[in-house]
C-alpha cells in the first residue's frame, strides 16, 4: 500500500505530512539549501512542476522574512530529476509588507557539471494581516458533487511509475473534461477536478503552488497526446484555504506556434478565489 493511502486513515496535518517531508529543504549556508528530490511526485520520469515550484516556495518561504508566497513566477530551464539539488536564494528587497526574492534549483549531469534546472523570482508577504474585504465578479467552477467525478483509480491499472504522483493525491475529474480519457477529447481545452492530498493534509499556501499544477494538461481535451512541459508559471496566493477540498479550473483559449496557456483558478471549500496562475507551455503537434 502507498505511503500516501495508508497515511489517510489518521489524517496528516500540514507540517506533518508526506507533502511537507518531501518539500523539506536543509539550510546548509544563508540562502543555500539542500533537497533530496523526490520520485513520488513524478510523472513519468519528470519531477512535477507544482511540486518543484512548492520546493522552491519554501525555501524562499526560510530565508525571507515574510511567510507567505503572494506571488511567484518560474523559469523552468531543464527537466529536474528525482535525487540531490541544490537551491540558493537571494533577498532582492525586504519592506513592511512584502520582501521579494529570487532562487534557482540547481542539479549535476552525469559530467558532475552544475545545471540549474529553474529559476523564480518572488514576493512574500503575510496572509493573516490582509484586509478580508471581497470585491470580484469571479465565480467557483460548477463542478459535480466528488462521488460523481471519476480518479485514476477509476481508469485502467497505469504502466508501473508511469505516474508516481497520481497516488499522492485525492483527484476527482469532472466527467465533462474527461472525453480524452475516452478517445473524445472534446475540443474545449478545459480540465475541472476536486483537488487534495491523499493523505488527508489540509490544503496552506504552498501545497497551493502545487495544485495550480497538478491536474492533466488541457491538451489532453485538445486531442493532443504526450508531454507538455512547462515553459513559464506565474502563481498568485490571494488568501489561505479554508479546510477541505479545493476545486481547480484550467482554461486553455489559445494554442498557437505549439505553444499554449493555461489559467488555473483555485477555490476552497468556503467559495474563495484563494490562488490563480497562468503558465506558458509547449506541446508537441502531429
Amino acid at each position: 500500500m502507498p505511503e500516501a493511502a495508508s497515511a489517510a486513515a489518521t489524517r496528516a496535518t500540514i507540517g506533518d505530512s508526506e507533502f511537507d517531508r518531501d518539500t523539506a529543504v536543509t539550510r546548509r549556508a544563508p540562502g543555500v539549501y539542500d533537497i533530496d528530490l523526490s520520485a513520488g511526485w513524478t510523472i513519468i520520469n519528470a519531477v512535477n512542476g507544482g511540486y518543484l515550484l512548492a520546493v522552491l516556495g519554501r525555501a524562499l518561504g526560510d530565508a525571507l522574512p515574510h511567510p507567505d508566497p503572494f506571488t511567484i513566477s518560474a523559469h523552468y530551464l531543464t527537466a529536474s530529476r528525482p535525487g540531490p539539488a541544490v537551491v540558493r536564494t537571494e533577498t532582492v528587497r525586504t519592506g513592511r509588507s512584502l520582501s521579494t526574492g529570487q532562487a534557482s534549483l540547481l542539479q549535476y549531469d552525469d559530467e558532475g557539471n552544475e545545471v540549474e534546472r529553474i529559476r523564480v523570482l518572488a514576493s512574500y508577504g503575510d496572509l493573516d494581516a490582509l484586509p478580508d474585504d471581497v470585491r470580484t465578479s469571479a465565480k467557483p467552477p460548477a463542478i459535480p458533487p466528488a462521488d460523481q467525478c471519476f480518479g485514476p483509480e477509476d481508469g485502467p491499472a497505469p504502466v508501473d511509475g508511469s505516474s508516481a504522483i497520481a497516488d499522492r493525491l485525492m483527484l476527482k475529474l469532472d466527467p465533462a473534461t474527461l472525453g480524452w480519457a475516452l478517445g473524445q477529447p472534446s475540443g474545449r481545452g478545459e480540465m475541472r477536478a476536486w483537488f487534495g492530498l491523499a493523505d488527508g493534509r489540509d490544503a496552506d499556501p504552498l501545497s497551493l503552488l502545487l495544485a495550480v499544477d497538478a491536474l492533466p494538461p488541457t491538451a489532453f481535451e485538445l486531442g493532443l497526446k504526450g508531454w507538455v512541459p512547462t515553459v513559464e508559471l506565474t502563481a498568485h496566493v490571494r488568501c489561505r484555504p479554508a479546510p477541505g477540498p479545493l476545486r481547480v479550473s484550467i482554461t486553455t483559449r489559445n494554442l498557437a506556434g505549439g505553444f499554449l496557456e493555461e489559467d488555473a483558478e483555485v477555490w476552497d471549500s468556503a467559495d474563495r478565489l484563494v490562488a490563480q496562475s497562468r503558465q506558458l507551455a509547449r506541446v508537441r503537434l502531429g
